[in-house]
């Protein structure tokens, strides 16, 4: 049990190493916003409002995924049929609210060419959802190993496992870190909406 643990912590390694990589690639997109905003003139942002609903969505998910990972260890499988579908259902929720939100700036005149703030929302949100997705894949595969297993026999076997203990555990890591990361970055972008109201320019 130790050596398939010790064997696979290279996974967990990489993928902190990766949420470190991303983590500074939305910072140093901040410090260019940032930077640009001191030098130049206040950056008007216009938030689409959907986006509140997508918050609200990614949110619920890392809690259907909190209670999924809950049911995974104490063996009740269909609680965690249930809310493993919950959690990728509300991570597609979330990236067509997103898609939403863009139509709606679209719709407003505000694109990447014309609007400085606008262009900061798309490549902040564009950014985040090219990383959702990495995780919705692995929700999806999660679901599809859940759903193969409707016996309870075939799920405990599966339970036990150390290499799907370690799956579900680095999909669940990467999950929350989705969902902090858009916390911080909409609350960001609140924030500087707020401070500079109006039309993006």
């Amino acid at each position: 049990m130790k050596e398939l643990t010790k064997r696979r912590e290279p996974f967990s390694f990489m993928l902190y190493l990766s949420i470190v990589g991303s983590s500074l690639v939305f910072f140093f997109i901040i410090l260019v916003f940032i930077t640009k905003e001191v030098s130049n003139q206040p950056i008007t942002l216009k938030i689409p409002g959907v986006f509140w609903a997508s918050t609200c969505i990614i949110l619920t998910s890392s809690s259907t995924l909190h209670w999924a990972n809950k049911a995974f260890r104490q063996e009740r499988f269909r609680s965690y049929r249930l809310n493993i579908s919950l959690t990728l259902l509300c991570g597609i929720a979330f990236m067509v609210l997103q898609a939403w939100g863009w139509r709606q700036m679209f719709m407003k005149g505000i694109t990447m060419s014309n609007s400085t703030g606008g262009m900061f929302i798309y490549i902040l949100s564009g950014l985040h959802l090219a990383h959702a997705l990495g995780g919705i894949i692995a929700l999806a595969v999660a679901n599809n190993d859940a759903f193969k297993r409707m016996e309870y026999v075939d799920s405990y076997v599966y339970s036990v496992n150390p290499p799907n203990q370690l799956k579900l555990r680095l999909i669940s890591i990467y999950w929350h870190f989705i969902d902090a990361l858009w916390l911080l970055l909409f609350i960001f972008l609140l924030y500087h909406a707020s401070q500079n109201p109006g039309n993006s320019h």
